[in-house]
């Protein structure tokens, strides 16, 4: 199984662009998996950097109906002409950020590619093909990041914090690695983390994805017991965890500082091989 980061927020090769997204090439189970398209073009320029070829795509996965996941839609349905995208019905909804009290800004998908026949719509539990998986509507409020009390969805005039129903999670199986995929982790990713457990009687061996600690409106980290109880339960789980994008710098410091080996940053150009 080999994952290449295409984009991040960070990078560790100069000859790379990052930008605050997260987009992942994924090749595993005799599929090749684009698992979010980041902000904008970014992630198929370096995809061409890297030696990839978007057109050998399988399928596509959007993770949640955010512009920093869904951004290089349109470039990658120029890319590839047949993989579908593996979406919620709901990643269509009107999503907003609340920068300043409120001051909405619009952060859903392009609404200009509603409508398009390459659509994949999921349910709550979704095969792609033989050992690789979606799931969603993860229940629990361990942890949920506070950050998301920031997010809304319009209804008519109103805008309600967003419970995240449009955002799912990547299961793949091959061979003695068990891979759980989450771009942002809206619903906690110990509840994410519990639902997996749930579904299949055991834990993940690695974890990619961000945990969306870090809180944009205030800027500041999650407290510290906060993080010491979700490094507690990752501890507990035995699998490794690569983290990125919405983790938020210091608070990856401090789950390293509690987890060490078990944790680690994934940046833009990386190459994971399980």
């Amino acid at each position: 199984m080999k994952i290449t980061t295409l984009v991040e927020n960070t990078t560790t090769c100069s000859a790379l662009g990052f930008e605050h997204g997260l987009s992942l090439y994924i090749e595993a189970a005799g599929k090749t998996i684009l698992f979010d398209s980041g902000a904008s073009e970014l992630f198929a320029v370096n995809a061409e950097k890297l030696g990839i070829d978007l057109q050998r795509v399988d399928a596509a996965v959007l993770s949640h109906g955010h512009y920093d996941h869904s951004g290089g839609l349109k470039t990658f349905f120029t890319k590839n002409t047949h993989a579908p995208l593996y979406v919620r019905k709901e990643a269509f909804g009107p999503y907003y950020s609340e920068r300043a009290e409120g001051e909405y800004h619009y952060i859903g998908v392009d609404p200009t590619l509603f409508g398009s026949n390459r659509f994949m719509f999921t349910s709550a539990f979704t095969p792609i093909s033989g050992d690789i998986t979606l799931f969603s509507k993860v229940d629990g409020t361990d942890s949920v990041p506070s950050g998301n009390q920031s997010l809304f969805r319009k209804e008519g005039e109103t805008y309600t914090v967003d419970n995240f129903t449009h955002e799912q999670y990547l299961s793949i199986q091959e061979g003695d690695v068990r891979l759980l995929v989450t771009g942002c982790s809206h619903r906690g990713i110990l509840n994410i983390l519990k639902s997996y457990h749930d579904h299949r009687g055991f834990h993940p061996t690695h974890v990619i994805g961000g945990f969306h600690l870090y809180n944009h409106r205030t800027g500041e980290p999650e407290k510290p017991e906060v993080l010491e109880h979700i490094a507690s339960v990752l501890l507990a789980s035995k699998a490794t965890f690569y983290t990125c994008h919405c983790t938020g710098e210091e608070n990856y410091a401090a789950l390293r500082g509690l987890m060490g080996e078990k944790v680690r940053y994934l940046a833009g150009g990386d190459i994971l091989s399980l």
